[in-house]
């Protein structure tokens, strides 16, 4: 992946906390509701990236997050995620740090799914097993990002879903968009405005008409605008 990365240190000390993002995270906050809804969040008390281990480590990581936010301490990591009200959070725990931080974090709402990133992973298999939203034990950062990518999927699933929509409002800012691009017919637009409710969203989808091409190209291309303005056909066909 060739994205631009930068890497802004937020706090000072041996306690510092580092965010890593790239290009691809500098997008407005609406932008960001629609395609991610979640932070990564990775707690180790050794964490530096300077350190070849780590930053492959963070290499792998970046191919399914655009944000990796890291701690060395415990009670800012807990602050961090006290604070966070509108996204899902995601936390890499490294070692014997798992057993500190979740029994304090692991009953938030905002809180979705914990990974252990340890070398002994008997070690702490036993005391996992007890806690609901600890994913799995790893010895490993490929197994954590396969897991992530699927969990990050269904976070997405999720968005969309739970987006509250006026459809009248939404079916008008779709029709507007659509005459501004100039590509549809008057006529195939007003059809739609008129009888969106009177068909279901799988007949719109393989009639005869812009929805099926408008909408496949918004998702090949990740066209925000697009996605955006047919979010609440996604939700329907869904």
């Amino acid at each position: 992946m060739t994205n631009q990365k930068s890497t802004i240190t937020v706090a000072s000390g041996p306690a510092a906390v580092i965010t890593t993002t790239n290009s691809a995270a500098v997008l407005p906050r609406s932008v960001h509701r629609a395609l991610q809804n979640f932070l990564l969040i990775w707690l180790d008390a050794d964490f530096d990236e300077s350190k070849e281990n780590y930053k492959t480590s963070i290499q792998h990581l970046r191919h399914i997050v655009a944000t990796i936010t890291t701690f060395t301490d415990v009670d800012q990591c807990v602050d961090f995620i006290s604070d966070i009200e509108d996204e899902k959070i995601f936390v890499i725990v490294s070692d014997a740090l798992g057993q500190h931080i979740i029994p304090e974090i692991q009953i938030l709402p905002q809180l979705h799914s914990i990974y252990v990133f340890c070398d002994n992973q008997s070690l702490h298999q036993q005391w996992a097993k007890t806690i609901p939203k600890v994913k799995g034990v790893y010895t490993q950062i490929e197994p954590i990002c396969e897991t992530l990518k699927i969990d990050r999927e269904h976070c997405d699933q999720e968005t969309f879903l739970e987006i509250e929509d006026d459809d009248t409002k939404s079916i008008k800012e779709l029709i507007e968009y659509c005459r501004l691009q100039g590509d549809v017919s008057e006529k195939t637009l007003e059809k739609i405005e008129r009888e969106y409710r009177n068909h279901t969203p799988i007949w719109w989808y393989t009639g005869p008409y812009f929805i099926y091409s408008m909408l496949n190209r918004g998702l090949r291309l990740m066209d925000v605008d697009i996605i955006l303005k047919m979010g609440f056909f996604i939700r329907h066909l869904h």
